[in-house]
């Protein structure tokens, strides 16, 4: 009877997938364009709307220089009901969208954080995490009139109180060096080779970074799952979503941003399959996880790791697990299993090859280190 119901299910969601707009950005406002998509028909929505900044004034570093802020018109509103209002609409369609599985993930920032909160609350939405991403390396506070703004808060939250949402407590335990996953995030903003420009400027003021991106598709999808995005940008979604496996579907009212999302996201490399296959059952470093250094590009899922002396090699999985034959586990637990050792450091054990030589994975994440240093 279970083989039976699961089997109904999959047909269910093949016939519903044939009938969406995947790996397509819908043209419009985001309300609009969510009202062409079938009710119940989408397993993740992750939403990065308008924060409504309500800056006052130019903002200046101390050598006079400009600061390129948020001031485009999408983030204007006449006043709290105005953007109130906005978000009610959106979040409706968002909640009739989603399947009764699904998960609901909002960023923002003080500005406007507490007020989507109250109003999905309001319509139905259970808030399961608060995630605070602390940016590694943020911006500096110029004036010198508060403290340095040094987070963002993401919302996760699910259907209804007893939904039977997806969190994959195994893979963001791997993907953190065997600890669980807790609900502050390091990582660094978006920048270097990552954040989009045109003609030298930034494509978009609020690009995220994709790490931030890999880990939420990771924890609470799984491959093939449809994933929305209504304020698309320049299609981070669409690019991680791509990478990891699943179906994305975006909104983006902008031309510009949707020409940028279209070229990147072709651009973008889905992993190998046998690098999706993440732990389900089954010390972090001082400051980085093993599982950071992949989600942030450092070490790509399927390389191929060896020890010195190249009587081991394991490949590299989306979620920090390596594979080695038929063993798998952390940088640590395969690294000991396969010695028959009671330990290893998989820092120091573990080598990446580049142009030749082997280096311990332990100093690519020194690098990284070094780059998000402020």
């Amino acid at each position: 009877m279970a083989d039976l119901l699961t089997k109904t299910r999959a047909r269910r969601a093949a016939t519903l997938s044939a009938t969406l707009p995947l790996g397509q950005i819908l043209d419009g406002d985001c309300i609009e364009a969510m009202r062409s998509l079938p009710s119940a028909s989408i397993d993740v929505v992750f939403a990065d709307p308008p924060y409504n900044l309500q800056l006052g004034g130019d903002l200046n570093r101390p050598d006079g220089s400009h600061v390129d802020a948020v001031t485009d018109h999408w983030d204007r509103f006449d006043s709290f009901a105005t953007y109130d209002a906005f978000t009610r609409a959106w979040l409706t369609e968002a909640r009739r969208v989603l399947k009764p599985e699904g998960s609901l993930w909002v960023i923002g920032s003080y500005h406007n954080i507490f007020r989507v909160g109250a109003i999905l609350q309001d319509l139905g939405f259970w808030i399961l995490n608060d995630i605070v991403w602390r940016k590694a390396n943020p911006m500096p506070n110029f004036k010198g009139t508060r403290f340095t703004n040094a987070h963002e808060t993401l919302i996760w939250a699910s259907m209804g109180e007893k939904s039977r949402y997806t969190f994959n407590y195994r893979t963001m335990k791997t993907l953190n060096d065997e600890l669980q996953m807790r609900s502050d995030w390091v990582l660094p903003i978006c920048g270097g080779q990552e954040r989009i420009r045109k003609d030298g400027v930034k494509a978009h003021p609020t690009q995220k970074p994709e790490a931030l991106l890999y880990r939420v598709l990771l924890a609470t999808s799984q491959k093939g799952d449809v994933i929305l995005d209504p304020f698309f940008g320049t299609g981070t979604t669409g690019a991680v979503a791509k990478r990891l496996g699943r179906e994305w579907i975006g909104c983006e009212r902008e031309g510009a941003y949707r020409e940028v999302a279209e070229e990147r996201i072709a651009m973008a490399l889905p992993l190998d399959e046998s690098s999706l296959v993440t732990m389900q059952a089954g010390r972090s470093a001082p400051r980085v996880a093993f599982g950071q250094l992949i989600e942030t590009g450092w070490i790509v899922p399927g390389s191929l790791l060896h020890d010195r002396k190249r009587r081991f090699s394991a490949t590299v999985r989306s979620d920090g697990s390596l594979l080695s034959g038929d063993e798998s586990g952390s940088i640590h637990s395969l690294g000991a299993k396969l010695q028959s050792a009671p330990s290893c450091n998989g820092w120091t054990f573990w080598h990446l090859e580049h142009e030749g030589a082997l280096n311990p994975i332990d100093t690519v994440r020194q690098k990284y280190l070094l780059s998000t240093e402020p």
